[in-house]
Protein backbone atom coordinates (compact mmCIF):
# COMPACT_ATOMS: atom_id res chain seq x y z
CA UNK A 1 0.00 0.00 0.00
CA UNK A 2 2.88 2.46 0.64
CA UNK A 3 4.86 1.44 -2.39
CA UNK A 4 1.59 2.47 -4.59
CA UNK A 5 0.93 5.22 -2.37
CA UNK A 6 4.08 6.90 -2.94
CA UNK A 7 3.71 6.02 -6.60
CA UNK A 8 0.63 7.27 -7.31
CA UNK A 9 1.60 10.82 -5.55
CA UNK A 10 5.00 11.74 -7.84
CA UNK A 11 3.16 10.62 -10.40
CA UNK A 12 -0.33 12.84 -9.47
CA UNK A 13 2.09 15.79 -8.71
CA UNK A 14 4.14 16.01 -11.91
CA UNK A 15 0.94 16.16 -13.62
CA UNK A 16 -0.53 18.71 -11.95
CA UNK A 17 2.60 20.84 -11.90
CA UNK A 18 2.71 20.66 -16.03
CA UNK A 19 -0.61 21.25 -16.18
CA UNK A 20 -0.55 24.69 -14.18
CA UNK A 21 3.32 25.87 -15.69
CA UNK A 22 1.96 25.46 -18.61
CA UNK A 23 -1.99 26.37 -18.66
CA UNK A 24 -2.17 29.10 -20.72
CA UNK A 25 0.69 28.12 -22.94
CA UNK A 26 -0.37 28.71 -26.86
CA UNK A 27 -1.06 25.14 -28.35
CA UNK A 28 -2.97 26.22 -31.95
CA UNK A 29 -0.25 27.46 -33.61
CA UNK A 30 2.60 25.67 -35.52
CA UNK A 31 5.18 27.03 -33.08
CA UNK A 32 3.76 27.47 -30.11
CA UNK A 33 2.43 23.28 -30.81
CA UNK A 34 5.59 22.41 -31.96
CA UNK A 35 8.22 24.55 -30.48
CA UNK A 36 7.02 25.97 -27.21
CA UNK A 37 6.30 29.26 -29.09
CA UNK A 38 10.64 29.50 -29.04
CA UNK A 39 10.29 30.65 -25.53
CA UNK A 40 12.82 27.77 -23.64
CA UNK A 41 15.41 28.22 -21.85
CA UNK A 42 18.22 26.58 -20.53
CA UNK A 43 17.07 24.10 -17.56
CA UNK A 44 14.13 23.53 -19.30
CA UNK A 45 16.17 22.40 -22.52
CA UNK A 46 18.79 20.45 -20.61
CA UNK A 47 16.06 19.14 -18.59
CA UNK A 48 13.89 18.06 -21.35
CA UNK A 49 17.42 16.45 -23.40
CA UNK A 50 18.56 14.58 -20.48
CA UNK A 51 14.70 12.61 -19.68
CA UNK A 52 14.08 12.40 -23.29
CA UNK A 53 17.34 10.46 -23.18
CA UNK A 54 17.00 8.48 -19.94
CA UNK A 55 14.12 6.31 -20.53
CA UNK A 56 13.96 2.61 -19.57
CA UNK A 57 15.85 2.01 -23.04
CA UNK A 58 18.97 3.19 -20.74
CA UNK A 59 18.06 3.15 -17.48
CA UNK A 60 16.97 -0.82 -18.16
CA UNK A 61 18.90 -1.59 -21.33
CA UNK A 62 22.30 0.12 -20.44
CA UNK A 63 22.29 -1.44 -17.03
CA UNK A 64 21.29 -5.37 -18.74
CA UNK A 65 24.96 -4.57 -20.88
CA UNK A 66 26.98 -3.53 -18.15
CA UNK A 67 25.67 -6.88 -16.14
CA UNK A 68 27.29 -8.77 -18.88
CA UNK A 69 30.27 -6.55 -20.30
CA UNK A 70 30.87 -3.82 -17.08
CA UNK A 71 32.07 -0.30 -17.31
CA UNK A 72 33.34 -0.14 -21.05
CA UNK A 73 29.69 0.43 -22.09
CA UNK A 74 29.32 3.93 -20.58
CA UNK A 75 31.04 4.77 -23.69
CA UNK A 76 27.19 5.84 -25.10
CA UNK A 77 27.32 7.83 -22.33
CA UNK A 78 30.72 9.39 -21.71
CA UNK A 79 31.05 9.92 -26.15
CA UNK A 80 27.86 11.70 -25.75
CA UNK A 81 29.52 14.43 -24.19
CA UNK A 82 31.58 15.01 -27.10
CA UNK A 83 28.45 14.83 -29.24
CA UNK A 84 27.14 18.04 -27.40
CA UNK A 85 29.70 20.12 -27.48
CA UNK A 86 30.16 19.94 -31.29
CA UNK A 87 26.09 20.69 -30.93
CA UNK A 88 26.28 23.36 -28.61
CA UNK A 89 29.45 25.12 -30.96
CA UNK A 90 28.53 24.05 -34.73
CA UNK A 91 25.08 21.95 -35.55
CA UNK A 92 23.16 24.50 -33.11
CA UNK A 93 24.05 27.86 -34.71
CA UNK A 94 23.56 26.52 -38.02
CA UNK A 95 19.92 25.37 -37.10
CA UNK A 96 18.85 28.16 -35.54
CA UNK A 97 19.56 30.29 -38.16
CA UNK A 98 17.93 28.92 -40.95
CA UNK A 99 14.87 28.77 -38.16
CA UNK A 100 13.38 25.26 -38.90
CA UNK A 101 10.96 23.35 -37.22
CA UNK A 102 12.73 20.06 -38.42
CA UNK A 103 15.66 18.42 -39.61
CA UNK A 104 14.22 17.59 -42.96
CA UNK A 105 13.02 21.05 -43.37
CA UNK A 106 16.67 21.97 -43.11
CA UNK A 107 17.60 19.48 -45.40
CA UNK A 108 15.12 21.30 -47.79
CA UNK A 109 16.26 24.69 -47.65
CA UNK A 110 20.13 23.27 -48.45
CA UNK A 111 19.20 20.75 -50.87
CA UNK A 112 15.52 20.37 -52.32
CA UNK A 113 12.14 19.37 -51.23
CA UNK A 114 12.03 15.53 -52.19
CA UNK A 115 14.93 15.20 -49.93
CA UNK A 116 13.19 16.62 -47.43
CA UNK A 117 10.21 14.15 -47.91
CA UNK A 118 12.53 11.44 -48.71
CA UNK A 119 14.01 11.96 -44.60
CA UNK A 120 10.85 12.62 -43.28
CA UNK A 121 9.22 9.01 -44.37
CA UNK A 122 12.77 7.38 -43.20
CA UNK A 123 12.08 9.07 -39.81
CA UNK A 124 8.48 8.39 -39.55
CA UNK A 125 9.26 4.42 -40.67
CA UNK A 126 12.13 4.10 -38.32
CA UNK A 127 10.15 5.90 -35.18
CA UNK A 128 7.13 3.06 -35.65
CA UNK A 129 8.93 0.55 -36.17
CA UNK A 130 12.12 1.06 -34.19
CA UNK A 131 11.88 3.78 -31.30
CA UNK A 132 8.57 3.55 -29.91
CA UNK A 133 8.02 0.22 -29.80
CA UNK A 134 11.47 -0.16 -27.57
CA UNK A 135 10.73 2.46 -25.26
CA UNK A 136 7.50 0.76 -24.55
CA UNK A 137 8.61 -2.02 -24.06
CA UNK A 138 12.00 -1.55 -21.76
CA UNK A 139 9.50 0.34 -19.79
CA UNK A 140 7.06 -2.47 -19.34
CA UNK A 141 9.90 -4.53 -18.70
CA UNK A 142 11.36 -2.41 -15.88
CA UNK A 143 8.30 -1.84 -14.27
CA UNK A 144 6.83 -5.50 -14.22
CA UNK A 145 9.81 -6.25 -11.71
CA UNK A 146 10.23 -2.84 -10.32
CA UNK A 147 6.34 -3.23 -9.04
CA UNK A 148 5.84 -6.89 -9.23
CA UNK A 149 3.08 -6.84 -11.04
CA UNK A 150 2.57 -10.46 -11.55
CA UNK A 151 1.87 -10.69 -7.86
CA UNK A 152 -0.54 -7.69 -8.50
CA UNK A 153 -2.57 -8.95 -12.02
CA UNK A 154 -1.88 -13.21 -10.69
CA UNK A 155 -0.59 -13.42 -14.10
CA UNK A 156 2.61 -15.78 -14.21
CA UNK A 157 2.96 -15.07 -18.04
CA UNK A 158 5.38 -12.36 -18.01
CA UNK A 159 4.53 -11.63 -21.52
CA UNK A 160 1.01 -10.59 -20.75
CA UNK A 161 2.38 -8.58 -17.81
CA UNK A 162 4.28 -6.52 -20.03
CA UNK A 163 1.33 -6.71 -22.77
CA UNK A 164 -1.24 -4.77 -19.86
CA UNK A 165 2.27 -2.36 -18.92
CA UNK A 166 2.70 -0.92 -22.47
CA UNK A 167 -0.66 -0.50 -22.83
CA UNK A 168 -1.19 1.58 -19.52
CA UNK A 169 1.84 3.34 -20.25
CA UNK A 170 1.50 3.83 -23.85
CA UNK A 171 -1.94 5.71 -23.31
CA UNK A 172 -0.76 8.34 -20.82
CA UNK A 173 2.20 8.83 -22.56
CA UNK A 174 -0.38 9.70 -26.09
CA UNK A 175 -2.37 12.02 -23.99
CA UNK A 176 0.69 14.30 -22.98
CA UNK A 177 2.04 13.99 -26.08
CA UNK A 178 -1.02 14.56 -28.15
CA UNK A 179 -2.88 17.57 -26.24
CA UNK A 180 0.11 19.08 -24.38
CA UNK A 181 2.72 20.19 -27.33
CA UNK A 182 6.45 20.45 -26.84
CA UNK A 183 6.10 23.20 -23.51
CA UNK A 184 4.28 20.95 -21.66
CA UNK A 185 6.57 17.68 -22.28
CA UNK A 186 9.69 19.97 -20.93
CA UNK A 187 8.14 20.96 -17.93
CA UNK A 188 7.20 17.23 -16.99
CA UNK A 189 10.82 16.18 -18.34
CA UNK A 190 12.38 18.92 -16.18
CA UNK A 191 10.27 17.86 -12.94
CA UNK A 192 10.59 14.12 -13.80
CA UNK A 193 14.60 14.62 -14.37
CA UNK A 194 14.68 16.03 -11.40
CA UNK A 195 13.09 12.72 -9.54
CA UNK A 196 15.20 10.39 -11.95
CA UNK A 197 18.38 11.84 -11.05
CA UNK A 198 17.59 11.44 -7.29
CA UNK A 199 16.11 8.23 -7.61
CA UNK A 200 19.18 6.62 -9.46
CA UNK A 201 21.75 8.21 -6.97
CA UNK A 202 19.79 6.62 -3.96
CA UNK A 203 19.79 2.82 -6.06
CA UNK A 204 23.69 3.25 -6.08
CA UNK A 205 23.45 4.59 -2.12
CA UNK A 206 21.52 1.52 -1.31
CA UNK A 207 23.07 -0.54 -3.82
CA UNK A 208 26.39 -0.29 -2.36
CA UNK A 209 24.94 -0.19 1.06
CA UNK A 210 23.85 -3.67 0.92
CA UNK A 211 27.39 -5.07 -0.79
CA UNK A 212 28.78 -3.64 2.16
CA UNK A 213 26.85 -5.39 5.06
CA UNK A 214 25.21 -2.33 6.08
CA UNK A 215 29.16 -0.32 6.73
CA UNK A 216 28.62 2.18 4.14
CA UNK A 217 29.02 2.97 0.36
CA UNK A 218 32.83 3.18 0.17
CA UNK A 219 33.21 0.01 1.62
CA UNK A 220 30.70 -1.44 -0.97
CA UNK A 221 32.58 -0.47 -3.57
CA UNK A 222 35.68 -1.32 -2.62
CA UNK A 223 34.07 -4.72 -1.72
CA UNK A 224 32.83 -5.08 -5.58
CA UNK A 225 35.75 -3.54 -7.39
CA UNK A 226 37.85 -6.18 -5.90
CA UNK A 227 35.59 -9.05 -6.35
CA UNK A 228 35.05 -7.93 -10.45
CA UNK A 229 37.91 -6.03 -11.29
CA UNK A 230 37.73 -7.06 -14.76
CA UNK A 231 34.13 -4.86 -15.10
CA UNK A 232 35.61 -1.75 -13.71
CA UNK A 233 37.96 -1.62 -17.02
CA UNK A 234 37.18 0.87 -19.57
CA UNK A 235 38.87 -0.84 -22.97
CA UNK A 236 36.01 -2.56 -24.52
CA UNK A 237 37.29 -6.02 -25.78
CA UNK A 238 37.01 -7.48 -28.73
CA UNK A 239 33.96 -9.58 -27.95
CA UNK A 240 32.01 -6.95 -26.33
CA UNK A 241 29.27 -4.79 -27.36
CA UNK A 242 31.22 -1.69 -27.37
CA UNK A 243 35.25 -3.09 -28.54
CA UNK A 244 37.36 0.90 -27.86
CA UNK A 245 38.71 0.85 -31.22
CA UNK A 246 34.14 1.46 -32.42
CA UNK A 247 34.44 4.64 -29.67
CA UNK A 248 36.25 6.35 -33.34
CA UNK A 249 33.95 4.30 -35.95
CA UNK A 250 30.15 3.56 -35.48
CA UNK A 251 29.76 4.55 -32.02
CA UNK A 252 31.21 7.99 -32.49
CA UNK A 253 28.96 8.97 -35.60
CA UNK A 254 25.94 7.34 -33.67
CA UNK A 255 26.63 9.80 -30.76
CA UNK A 256 26.74 12.61 -33.43
CA UNK A 257 23.45 12.17 -35.10
CA UNK A 258 21.54 11.34 -32.05
CA UNK A 259 22.99 14.62 -30.13
CA UNK A 260 23.44 16.86 -33.28
CA UNK A 261 20.61 15.84 -36.26
CA UNK A 262 17.69 13.41 -34.32
CA UNK A 263 14.45 14.91 -34.21
CA UNK A 264 13.44 13.18 -31.12
CA UNK A 265 16.36 14.91 -29.14
CA UNK A 266 17.08 17.98 -30.60
CA UNK A 267 13.25 18.98 -31.85
CA UNK A 268 13.26 20.72 -28.03
CA UNK A 269 16.90 22.91 -28.81
CA UNK A 270 15.02 24.30 -31.71
CA UNK A 271 12.25 25.93 -29.32
CA UNK A 272 15.68 27.88 -27.58
CA UNK A 273 14.45 31.75 -26.88
CA UNK A 274 17.80 32.52 -28.14
CA UNK A 275 21.39 30.72 -29.40
CA UNK A 276 22.74 31.58 -26.00
CA UNK A 277 20.28 30.03 -23.68
CA UNK A 278 20.22 26.45 -26.54
CA UNK A 279 24.29 26.71 -25.76
CA UNK A 280 23.70 26.80 -22.27
CA UNK A 281 20.79 23.57 -22.07
CA UNK A 282 23.14 21.87 -24.59
CA UNK A 283 26.00 21.94 -22.45
CA UNK A 284 24.36 21.56 -18.93
CA UNK A 285 22.97 18.33 -20.50
CA UNK A 286 26.97 17.30 -21.19
CA UNK A 287 28.22 18.44 -17.88
CA UNK A 288 24.70 15.82 -16.36
CA UNK A 289 25.75 12.97 -18.81
CA UNK A 290 29.02 12.68 -16.79
CA UNK A 291 27.48 11.11 -13.92
CA UNK A 292 25.17 8.99 -16.36
CA UNK A 293 27.78 5.81 -15.47
CA UNK A 294 26.83 5.90 -11.79
CA UNK A 295 23.41 4.62 -12.45
CA UNK A 296 23.49 3.86 -15.78
CA UNK A 297 26.25 1.55 -15.88
CA UNK A 298 27.71 1.12 -12.01
CA UNK A 299 24.11 -0.80 -11.12
CA UNK A 300 24.26 -3.15 -13.89
CA UNK A 301 27.86 -4.26 -12.41
CA UNK A 302 25.88 -4.85 -8.62
CA UNK A 303 23.63 -6.87 -9.69
CA UNK A 304 25.61 -9.06 -11.49
CA UNK A 305 27.89 -9.39 -8.29
CA UNK A 306 24.34 -9.69 -6.54
CA UNK A 307 22.46 -12.13 -8.96
CA UNK A 308 24.82 -13.86 -11.56
CA UNK A 309 24.35 -17.16 -10.45
CA UNK A 310 20.82 -16.95 -10.70
CA UNK A 311 20.35 -17.03 -14.04
CA UNK A 312 18.42 -14.07 -14.66
CA UNK A 313 18.25 -12.26 -18.23
CA UNK A 314 20.85 -8.90 -18.31
CA UNK A 315 17.70 -6.94 -19.31
CA UNK A 316 15.70 -8.25 -15.80
CA UNK A 317 18.88 -7.54 -13.50
CA UNK A 318 18.03 -3.44 -13.21
CA UNK A 319 14.32 -4.10 -12.00
CA UNK A 320 15.60 -7.04 -9.78
CA UNK A 321 18.50 -4.25 -8.29
CA UNK A 322 15.70 -1.98 -7.32
CA UNK A 323 13.27 -4.16 -5.80
CA UNK A 324 16.04 -6.03 -3.79
CA UNK A 325 17.89 -2.86 -2.35
CA UNK A 326 15.43 0.16 -2.00
CA UNK A 327 12.87 0.33 0.69
CA UNK A 328 9.30 0.06 0.13
CA UNK A 329 8.26 3.80 0.00
CA UNK A 330 11.10 4.76 -2.13
CA UNK A 331 10.40 1.79 -4.29
CA UNK A 332 6.95 3.35 -5.38
CA UNK A 333 8.39 7.13 -6.08
CA UNK A 334 11.36 5.09 -8.43
CA UNK A 335 8.14 3.43 -10.07
CA UNK A 336 6.86 6.88 -10.65
CA UNK A 337 10.43 8.21 -11.29
CA UNK A 338 10.53 5.68 -14.36
CA UNK A 339 6.89 5.85 -15.38
CA UNK A 340 8.23 9.59 -15.90
CA UNK A 341 11.29 8.68 -18.22
CA UNK A 342 8.96 6.89 -20.06
CA UNK A 343 6.94 8.73 -21.21
CA UNK A 344 9.41 11.50 -21.41
CA UNK A 345 10.67 9.26 -24.05
CA UNK A 346 7.32 8.14 -25.46
CA UNK A 347 5.75 11.50 -25.72
CA UNK A 348 8.85 13.48 -27.03
CA UNK A 349 9.07 10.64 -30.08
CA UNK A 350 5.43 10.98 -30.82
CA UNK A 351 5.41 14.55 -30.32
CA UNK A 352 8.52 14.87 -32.99
CA UNK A 353 6.26 12.35 -35.74
CA UNK A 354 3.64 14.62 -35.36
CA UNK A 355 5.96 17.76 -36.19
CA UNK A 356 7.50 15.93 -39.12
CA UNK A 357 4.52 14.07 -40.35
CA UNK A 358 2.67 17.77 -40.04
CA UNK A 359 5.08 19.92 -41.36
CA UNK A 360 6.69 17.55 -43.55
CA UNK A 361 4.03 15.42 -45.17
CA UNK A 362 0.86 17.14 -44.44
CA UNK A 363 1.35 20.83 -45.43
CA UNK A 364 3.81 20.35 -48.26
CA UNK A 365 2.07 17.38 -49.90
CA UNK A 366 -1.79 16.69 -48.98
CA UNK A 367 -3.15 20.41 -48.51
CA UNK A 368 -0.81 22.64 -48.91
CA UNK A 369 -3.26 25.61 -48.05
CA UNK A 370 -4.01 23.95 -44.27
CA UNK A 371 -4.19 26.90 -41.66
CA UNK A 372 -2.42 25.89 -38.79
CA UNK A 373 -5.10 24.71 -36.69
CA UNK A 374 -5.50 21.93 -39.38
CA UNK A 375 -1.71 21.74 -39.63
CA UNK A 376 -1.34 20.53 -36.07
CA UNK A 377 -4.80 18.51 -35.91
CA UNK A 378 -3.50 16.29 -38.41
CA UNK A 379 -0.40 15.88 -36.37
CA UNK A 380 -2.21 14.89 -33.62
CA UNK A 381 -4.49 12.17 -35.47
CA UNK A 382 -1.35 11.11 -36.96
CA UNK A 383 0.21 10.97 -34.02
CA UNK A 384 -3.10 8.80 -32.24
CA UNK A 385 -2.35 6.07 -35.30
CA UNK A 386 1.16 5.49 -34.47
CA UNK A 387 0.56 5.52 -30.83
CA UNK A 388 -1.73 2.46 -30.96
CA UNK A 389 0.46 0.65 -33.82
CA UNK A 390 3.09 1.12 -31.90
CA UNK A 391 1.75 -0.15 -28.18
CA UNK A 392 0.55 -3.28 -30.77
CA UNK A 393 4.41 -4.21 -31.93
CA UNK A 394 6.33 -3.49 -28.61
CA UNK A 395 5.24 -6.83 -26.68
CA UNK A 396 6.91 -8.65 -29.32
CA UNK A 397 10.27 -7.32 -28.75
CA UNK A 398 9.69 -9.78 -25.88
CA UNK A 399 13.16 -12.16 -25.58
CA UNK A 400 15.60 -9.95 -26.79
CA UNK A 401 19.39 -10.90 -25.16
CA UNK A 402 20.43 -7.16 -24.50
CA UNK A 403 17.68 -4.57 -25.81
CA UNK A 404 20.31 -1.87 -25.74
CA UNK A 405 22.33 -3.20 -28.26
CA UNK A 406 19.44 -4.10 -30.85
CA UNK A 407 18.34 -0.29 -30.26
CA UNK A 408 21.84 0.80 -31.60
CA UNK A 409 22.44 -1.45 -33.82
CA UNK A 410 18.85 -1.15 -35.58
CA UNK A 411 19.22 2.78 -35.60
CA UNK A 412 21.97 2.56 -37.49
CA UNK A 413 19.84 1.69 -40.41
CA UNK A 414 18.51 4.81 -40.49
CA UNK A 415 20.93 7.29 -38.43
CA UNK A 416 23.74 6.93 -40.21
CA UNK A 417 22.36 7.71 -43.77
CA UNK A 418 20.67 10.96 -42.34
CA UNK A 419 23.67 11.95 -40.85
CA UNK A 420 26.10 11.89 -43.80
CA UNK A 421 23.57 13.93 -45.55
CA UNK A 422 22.84 16.54 -42.58
CA UNK A 423 26.63 16.67 -42.53
CA UNK A 424 27.51 17.25 -46.29
CA UNK A 425 24.71 19.74 -46.16
CA UNK A 426 25.87 21.63 -44.07
CA UNK A 427 29.51 21.49 -44.75
CA UNK A 428 29.35 21.80 -48.86
CA UNK A 429 28.41 24.18 -50.99
CA UNK A 430 28.24 22.67 -54.60
CA UNK A 431 26.86 18.62 -53.59
CA UNK A 432 23.77 18.38 -55.87
CA UNK A 433 20.13 16.99 -54.52
CA UNK A 434 20.43 13.68 -56.57
CA UNK A 435 23.67 13.22 -54.37
CA UNK A 436 21.94 13.16 -51.12
CA UNK A 437 18.87 11.52 -52.38
CA UNK A 438 21.21 8.24 -53.61
CA UNK A 439 23.02 8.58 -50.09
CA UNK A 440 19.62 8.29 -48.16
CA UNK A 441 18.12 5.67 -49.77
CA UNK A 442 21.95 3.24 -50.55
CA UNK A 443 22.93 3.95 -47.63
CA UNK A 444 19.67 2.24 -45.59
CA UNK A 445 19.84 -0.73 -48.24
CA UNK A 446 23.82 -1.28 -47.51
CA UNK A 447 23.25 -1.30 -43.78
CA UNK A 448 20.56 -3.44 -44.12
CA UNK A 449 21.94 -5.69 -46.01
CA UNK A 450 25.02 -6.19 -43.98
CA UNK A 451 22.91 -6.68 -41.61
CA UNK A 452 20.44 -8.99 -42.56
CA UNK A 453 21.59 -10.56 -45.79
CA UNK A 454 23.78 -13.92 -45.64
CA UNK A 455 27.09 -14.00 -47.94
CA UNK A 456 26.58 -16.24 -50.47
CA UNK A 457 30.19 -18.81 -50.82
CA UNK A 458 31.18 -19.35 -47.63
CA UNK A 459 30.67 -21.81 -44.83
CA UNK A 460 27.62 -21.24 -42.22
CA UNK A 461 26.42 -18.29 -44.48
CA UNK A 462 26.81 -15.58 -42.16
CA UNK A 463 26.14 -12.12 -42.57
CA UNK A 464 28.63 -9.24 -43.33
CA UNK A 465 28.47 -8.01 -39.53
CA UNK A 466 29.07 -11.12 -38.87
CA UNK A 467 32.58 -10.99 -39.91
CA UNK A 468 33.17 -7.13 -39.16
CA UNK A 469 32.26 -5.42 -36.02
CA UNK A 470 28.42 -3.54 -36.72
CA UNK A 471 29.83 -0.47 -35.56
CA UNK A 472 33.10 -0.67 -38.20
CA UNK A 473 30.39 -1.29 -40.95
CA UNK A 474 28.37 1.31 -40.17
CA UNK A 475 31.34 3.62 -39.48
CA UNK A 476 32.56 2.75 -43.22
CA UNK A 477 29.01 3.13 -44.85
CA UNK A 478 29.01 6.65 -43.50
CA UNK A 479 32.61 7.46 -45.21
CA UNK A 480 31.61 6.05 -48.39
CA UNK A 481 28.04 8.25 -48.60
CA UNK A 482 29.98 11.19 -47.97
CA UNK A 483 33.28 10.38 -50.16
CA UNK A 484 29.95 9.82 -52.95
CA UNK A 485 28.61 12.76 -51.90
CA UNK A 486 31.56 15.23 -52.23
CA UNK A 487 32.63 13.66 -55.31
CA UNK A 488 29.00 14.03 -56.82
CA UNK A 489 29.55 17.59 -56.25
CA UNK A 490 33.21 17.72 -57.38
CA UNK A 491 32.32 15.89 -61.12
CA UNK A 492 28.90 17.51 -61.40
CA UNK A 493 28.57 20.53 -58.98
CA UNK A 494 25.06 23.01 -58.97
CA UNK A 495 24.79 25.89 -60.65
CA UNK A 496 25.68 28.17 -57.48
CA UNK A 497 26.95 27.58 -54.41
CA UNK A 498 24.21 27.35 -51.48
CA UNK A 499 24.41 30.32 -48.71
CA UNK A 500 22.58 29.82 -45.73
CA UNK A 501 20.45 32.82 -44.56
CA UNK A 502 19.79 34.04 -41.45
CA UNK A 503 15.82 34.37 -40.87
CA UNK A 504 16.10 36.43 -37.86
CA UNK A 505 14.03 33.68 -35.81
CA UNK A 506 15.87 34.11 -32.77
CA UNK A 507 18.56 36.28 -31.71
CA UNK A 508 21.79 34.36 -33.12
CA UNK A 509 24.63 36.04 -30.26
CA UNK A 510 26.30 33.08 -28.69
CA UNK A 511 27.18 32.39 -25.51
CA UNK A 512 30.77 33.80 -24.20
CA UNK A 513 31.92 30.51 -22.81
CA UNK A 514 30.58 28.23 -25.05
CA UNK A 515 33.76 27.06 -26.49
CA UNK A 516 35.67 26.99 -22.78
CA UNK A 517 33.27 24.75 -21.44
CA UNK A 518 33.03 22.45 -24.41
CA UNK A 519 36.83 21.95 -23.84
CA UNK A 520 36.57 21.77 -20.15
CA UNK A 521 34.15 19.01 -20.88
CA UNK A 522 36.22 16.99 -23.39
CA UNK A 523 38.79 16.90 -20.96
CA UNK A 524 36.87 15.26 -18.40
CA UNK A 525 35.50 12.93 -21.14
CA UNK A 526 39.78 11.66 -21.45
CA UNK A 527 40.23 11.51 -18.16
CA UNK A 528 37.52 9.22 -17.01
CA UNK A 529 38.89 7.03 -19.60
CA UNK A 530 42.17 7.52 -18.87
CA UNK A 531 41.42 6.26 -14.99
CA UNK A 532 39.64 3.35 -15.60
CA UNK A 533 41.77 2.30 -18.72
CA UNK A 534 43.33 -1.91 -18.07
Amino acid sequence: MILFGSFFFFTALVAVLSWYFTKNAERSTNDGYFLAGRSLTFPFIAGSLLLTNLSTEQMVGLNGSAFKDGLSVMAWEVEAVVALVLMAIIFLPKFLRSGVTTVPEFLEIRFDHKVSVITNIIFLAAYAVILLPIILYTGANGLTDILDISAITGMEDRWHNIWLMVWIVGIIGSIYALFGGLKTIAVSDTLNGIGLLTGGLLIIYFALDTVGNGNGIISGYETITTALPEKFNSIGRADQEVPFGTLFSGVLIINLFYWCTNQQIIQRTFGARDLAEGQKGVLLTGLLKLIGPLYLVLPGIIAYYLFADQNIQPVEAYGKLVRHVLPKPLTGFFAAVMVGAILSSFNSALNSTCTLFSMGIYRTLINKHATEIKTVNSGKWFGLVLAIFSMTLAPFLYGQKSIFDYLQTMNAIYFIPIFSVVLVGMFSKYVPPIAAKVALIAGILIIAIGYFVPLPFIEGSPTFTKILNPFHFVGGVFLLLCVMMYGWGMVRPTAEAFVQKDVKAVDMTPWKYTKAAGLILIVIVVTIYVTFAK
